[in-house]
């Protein structure tokens, strides 16, 4: 066992691949709460302390992969002020990154829901492989707030500005046929195939026949458009954005 903590365990399962599986202990769904946050960052250095370590597969031992973070926890986290959620986000996004950072391949298995920061996590792996009876997405607008984890810029990468606008602003959960049609996931495969399909992904990556750098790199460099286009795709995403919602209850978008 190379990491065996509350929420997260990882362990050898073939020559060179270890399971990155999330299991919170004495709840019946994976969250982002500030113990499993905690237990992110031992795990991830746990990774790195491994030389053995060649892969990475990102799994859920529960039906959903991860829901998102603990809302229980918000009412408190706001009423310490905009510095106090300053000063635990940026840590945050520091975990997330150094997820993203490790220098091996990382392949989600998304076995169910994978919502707000569940995707989020997901999106700091180099390739996604989705069930055909999972969703994905980021609906922290209903809330109102938006991603913190990192997802804004990631996604936006990742499928372009007008989807990750769309995505984010309408906050739907997206099904596999969507999510695979927008680049949001690389393959999507019946539930039973799950892991079957994330281990021949990570052992092409690790074989070399699969550029899991060049990969990880696209969600690091700035957005490959020019600002004319910039704006005419934030322009595109808006409308639809406004055409779909009442604009006394979603003046965001304006």
């Amino acid at each position: 066992m190379i990491h065996a903590g509350n929420a997260i365990t990882v362990q050898m399962i073939s020559d060179g691949i270890a399971e990155f599986r999330f299991d919170l202990q004495g709840e019946s769904v994976n969250k982002f709460n500030r113990a499993t946050i905690e237990d992110f960052k031992a795990a991830i250095e746990a990774v790195k302390a491994n030389s053995e370590v060649k892969g990475l597969i990102v799994t859920s031992a529960k039906s959903t992969f991860i829901v998102g973070a603990d809302i229980t926890e918000f009412g408190a986290n706001f009423a310490q002020g905009e510095q106090a959620i300053v000063d635990w986000a940026l840590p945050v996004h520091d975990i997330f990154n150094a997820f993203e950072d490790l220098e091996i391949p990382k392949v989600a298995a998304i076995n169910g829901m994978a919502l707000g920061g569940g995707f989020e996590m997901c999106l700091v792996c180099d390739y996604r492989v989705m069930s055909d009876q999972a969703q994905v997405g980021l609906p922290e607008i209903k809330l109102g707030i938006f991603p913190g984890f990192g997802g804004t810029v990631r996604l936006s990468r990742v499928i372009g500005i007008d989807n990750a606008v769309e995505w984010m602003a309408m906050a739907n959960p997206k099904r596999p046929d969507a999510a695979l049609k927008d680049g949001a996931v690389d393959a999507v495969v019946a539930a039973d195939k799950l892991q079957d399909a994330a281990l021949d992904l990570v052992k092409q990556a690790i074989a070399g026949r699969l550029d899991w750098k060049a990969k990880r790199q696209e969600k690091l460099d700035p957005v490959k458009l020019n600002p004319l286009e910039q704006m005419m795709a934030f322009n595109t995403a808006k409308g639809a954005v406004l055409a779909k919602a009442n604009p006394a209850q979603y003046p965001a978008p304006k």
